[in-house]
């Protein structure tokens, strides 16, 4: 053999080798949800994560409708794991409004405080205040409407009757709206998300508007999965005061059907990354292995891989 060919034939087994690695890969499709909201951010920085700390996992994210897309996806077994918003998992978990959902968690992603935004120079104070006027809840397929619906509901409000509720095609769309005067409010959750962000730094700014302390007591009373969470001061540019709210846990909920060694090692891959997934984006530092463990509403719920990775590192017996 010549030498021009032997080099050829090497370059020829190489490429074959690599192209054999690359088919090993375990690939594994993530829903997030519309551009513009928290959960495209989020699923990009636990692809990141993931796809880093195990090169035999390739997470793939995929923009959706949001947590109202993504359950009957995964329970259609075309997407292998999602991001859901911790009412929306709580209903189909639970059965309520619709069959009760067969899957489970991955993990538990953050806890979402629930609450309006105004520009800065709103005459509006308090939920009262905005009672008729236009306010868009967020996306049509977002878990976050869902979460408002029920904070609302504890304080005898109707999301639909008691304002002109706008639904957006895209999650990014609310800012403008809110800055142009086209919406007196935008609704949203959680810290770092996109939609407050923006307008806490536009140029008119922003201002939050929570339950108040009686409003949070009726709302935990008639909706007890809902729990007091603390927004932390300096979530947003110009917020110097914690805010008390209503929210839940948002979740990564996988097909019933996701093996258990595909689940361990994503598992595995999260709780190897939380240092690197907290770094990339700060609320995801409450994407711990043991806050998985803590929130899920029941251990039943969480995949099987899951808790065997948990027992192989001593948070489960």
């Amino acid at each position: 053999m010549s030498y021009i060919r032997f080099i050829a034939a090497a370059y020829a087994v190489v490429a074959f080798s690599m192209q054999g690695l690359a088919m090993d890969k375990t690939v594994v499709s993530l829903g997030t949800a519309t551009p513009g909201g928290g959960f495209p951010v989020y699923g990009d920085a636990v692809t990141g994560v993931i796809n880093a700390t195990d090169a035999s996992l390739e997470v793939r994210p995929q923009n959706t409708k949001g947590s109202a897309e993504n359950l009957p996806l995964l329970e259609a077994g075309k997407l292998d794991i999602a991001l859901v918003q911790g009412e929306a998992a709580h209903d189909a978990l639970d059965g309520i409004g619709r069959p009760r959902a067969d899957l489970y968690i991955l993990a538990a992603m953050y806890s979402t405080a629930g609450m309006f935004i105004v520009r800065a120079d709103s005459p509006d104070k308090s939920l009262a205040d905005l009672k008729g006027k236009p306010v868009a809840f967020g996306a049509a397929g977002s878990g976050l409407v869902i979460l408002a619906r029920y904070v609302l509901d504890g304080v005898g409000l109707d999301q639909n009757k008691d304002f002109q509720a706008v639904l957006l095609e895209r999650a990014g769309d609310g800012p403008a709206m809110v800055a142009s005067g086209k919406v007196a409010a935008l609704w949203g959750g959680g810290a770092g998300w996109p939609g407050f962000t923006a307008v806490a730094s536009s140029a008119a700014g922003g201002r939050f508007i929570v339950p108040s302390e009686t409003e949070i007591a009726r709302i935990v009373a008639k909706h007890p999965f809902l729990k007091r969470i603390t927004l932390p001061a300096n979530s947003y540019p110009g917020q110097q005061q914690a805010l008390p709210s209503v929210g839940s846990w948002s979740f990564i909920l996988t097909r019933k059907s996701l093996p258990d060694d595909i689940a361990l090692r994503l598992a595995k891959a999260l709780h190897l990354g939380e240092k690197a997934l907290a770094a990339r984006l700060p609320q995801a530092r409450e994407t711990t292995l043991a806050n998985t463990l803590a929130a899920a509403p029941e251990r039943a719920l969480i995949h099987p891989g899951v808790r065997k990775y948990a027992r192989e590192i001593g948070l489960e017996r």
